[in-house]
């Protein structure tokens, strides 16, 4: 299980510090919470993500499930024996995948509709279905990323496949919902959602002892209407989880955001930690955590490292550019990772050009070390009252 303590709380805003313990070490919160889709952070070893400073890491449960499957890591000792990860783990509950695989995919939204601009705002209606998933009232069909084989993942098929993987801390199945969706798509949905968190609730407590139990966390939605994720948040609160995700849908704009995250944390109790899920760019974080959010995930800094752009102190740089190979400054002057200190930005844009795994794994620790060190800044300006 785990143990969450609140150190201190923000006078100017939402935003406050804690201890997570976990029974893999303690994580000081707010945290950033790096992606390990297939129990790998891509290009890094794990020594080397330790040295960037993540405390905690998310994989993901759905794409465990079919590569290599959750009984071949349950039988290595479970994911951090499996991976040798030391640390702290989380692995989601594969409700993301009912969106970035059914409506996300045909739709080519994110979560964020402000991040895709152009789209069309056609709304997604009750009793419509996504092209490649079925959406049910038990679950989800889904078809196998491997093979293509029609295969069926439920709330209880959802905890079975985490509890198999052995995270310190797992996920409620949700159905996590599309910008574009209109109101009555999501009041069937979130009726869903709820009564699959009840579910989730009653099959991880007759899994194992209590005091071995991993911590599940129930998971707000509602999408950007203010009653649906008060209504959500009262409920989810209701049910007795270890801690929550807020996840779903975040509106079409930071302001939507910012909203939600008002409209939902304060019905959920305070003594428990808050995850925001899949949301977490630098220019988002001093929101959030304002907002009271304790941990959030983000595939940023991986993502765009493997196409060759670096976070730095005067914003984001495409080293595929031409112009770099001959600019012989170090990354970020004012970082003291081991690759700024090392590697000019003309040998990395060089790398990075040349498709070599090498310049991959330099920015990826970079921009890992940049995201870690910037919510250790916050943490630091919280401690001082400054946020």
């Amino acid at each position: 299980m785990i143990e969450f303590r609140i150190t201190k709380k923000s006078k100017k805003s939402h935003a406050r510090l804690g201890v997570l313990k976990t029974p893999h070490g303690e994580i000081k919160t707010p945290a950033f919470v790096p992606v390990a889709t297939q129990a790998v952070i891509k290009t890094l070893t794990n020594e080397q993500v330790e040295k960037t400073g993540s405390q905690i890491l998310i994989s993901n449960a759905f794409h465990l499930r079919f590569k290599p499957g959750e009984k071949i890591v349950k039988s290595s000792g479970g994911i951090h024996k499996f991976m040798n990860w030391k640390k702290p783990l989380m692995t989601d509950s594969g409700g993301f995948q009912v969106f970035s695989l059914g409506f996300g995919r045909d739709t080519g939204v994110g979560k964020i509709l402000k991040y895709f601009p152009g789209q069309s705002k056609e709304k997604i209606k009750k009793g419509q279905q996504p092209k490649f998933l079925k959406i049910t009232d038990k679950g989800v069909y889904f078809r196998s990323p491997v093979n293509g084989d029609k295969i069926f993942i439920g709330p209880k098929e959802s905890i079975k496949i985490q509890e198999d993987i052995g995270a310190d801390i797992i996920f409620a199945f949700d159905e996590c919902t599309s910008p574009l969706t209109n109101r009555k798509y999501i009041e069937k949905s979130l009726k869903r959602t709820h009564n699959w968190a009840k579910i989730c609730i009653k099959e991880h407590k007759k899994a194992i002892l209590p005091a071995d139990r991993q911590a599940l966390f129930g998971i707000v939605q509602g999408s950007h209407f203010k009653d649906l994720r008060e209504k959500s948040a009262k409920f989810i609160n209701s049910l007795g989880f270890d801690g929550f995700g807020i996840g779903g849908d975040l509106g079409e704009s930071k302001k939507d955001t910012k909203n939600i995250l008002n409209w939902a944390i304060p019905h959920l109790d305070e003594s428990k930690p808050r995850h925001l899920l899949g949301i977490g760019h630098i220019e988002d974080m001093e929101l959030i955590i304002k907002s009271g959010v304790d941990t959030f995930d983000c595939i940023a800094p991986t993502h765009y490292a493997r196409r060759g752009i670096a976070f730095t102190s005067s914003g984001k740089i495409n080293l595929r550019q031409t112009k770099f190979l001959k600019d012989r400054k170090f990354l970020d002057s004012k970082c003291d990772c081991f690759v700024c200190k090392n590697h000019k930005r003309s040998y990395i844009s060089h790398l990075i050009r040349a498709k070599e795994i090498t310049g991959m794994s330099l920015l990826t620790f970079h921009n890992l070390y940049f995201f870690n060190s910037y919510v250790e800044k916050i943490r630091e300006k919280i401690e001082k009252d400054k946020i």
